[in-house]
């Protein structure tokens, strides 16, 4: 018979507090409630793109090839906001207006891919990924560093890490990832209430993920 480990029990009890108390500490934040909210809600929608736009423009006739090319233009647009463009973007317009322009810009780009399936108005829309993820992502990371104490830096991340929306399987559901990016606008007051627009310093904040 094996018998538990009574030490091991012991110290996840205390791991289980310390995770929880940092938890409510990082919610206890005014300002984080409505990063979070936004963070879900914008980057979030992007998990109907990656899971079925693929399927969507084959099923309109788009080859594999034409498909990649797409896909690969907002690889670069996102490549070059991140190193190129984004961090002085996001100095000029400060974090909150930042986000702003990220969700108008993914209510745009997945209102569209609900209305057509043409490769002119893809190729037209799909540098917008730089916006809606990459500076997205930039702002967060900038705000997170003003916001979150040292000592909750690393639960912060895991949080913002973890966030994700599910998403249907009809081309329709793309009015859903648009109706996400503008139900995020209103919150920006709050980021922005926070967030001055020019502070000095600030962390600049490094790749998520590539689409």
């Amino acid at each position: 018979m094996l018998v538990p480990d009574s030490a091991s029990r012991a110290t996840g009890a205390p791991d289980r507090v310390q995770a929880a108390s940092a938890l409510s500490a990082l919610f206890a934040l005014p300002p984080f409630r409505p990063l979070v909210a936004i963070a879900a809600l914008v980057l979030g929608s992007h998990a109907m793109h990656d899971a079925f736009a693929m399927i969507r423009r084959s099923a309109a006739g788009i080859g594999p090839g034409t498909a990649g090319v797409l896909w690969s233009e907002a690889v670069a647009a996102e490549v070059v906001v991140f190193f190129l463009v984004g961090p002085a973007l996001l100095n000029r317009l400060g974090p909150a207006r930042a986000m702003a322009r990220a969700a108008a810009a993914g209510a745009l780009r997945w209102s569209v891919m609900v209305l057509t399936a043409d490769i002119v108005a893809l190729a037209l829309i799909q540098p917008l990924h730089g916006l809606t993820f990459a500076l997205l992502h930039l702002a967060c990371m900038r705000v997170l560093a003003r916001i979150v104490p040292p000592g909750l830096a690393a639960t912060a991340q895991d949080v913002y890490g973890t966030l994700v929306v599910g998403a249907a399987t009809a081309a329709q559901a793309f009015w859903v990832m648009a109706a996400l990016c503008a139900t995020a606008l209103p919150i920006m007051r709050a980021v922005g209430t926070f967030a001055p627009e020019n502070p000095p310093g600030g962390l600049q904040g490094s790749p998520g993920r590539a689409q």
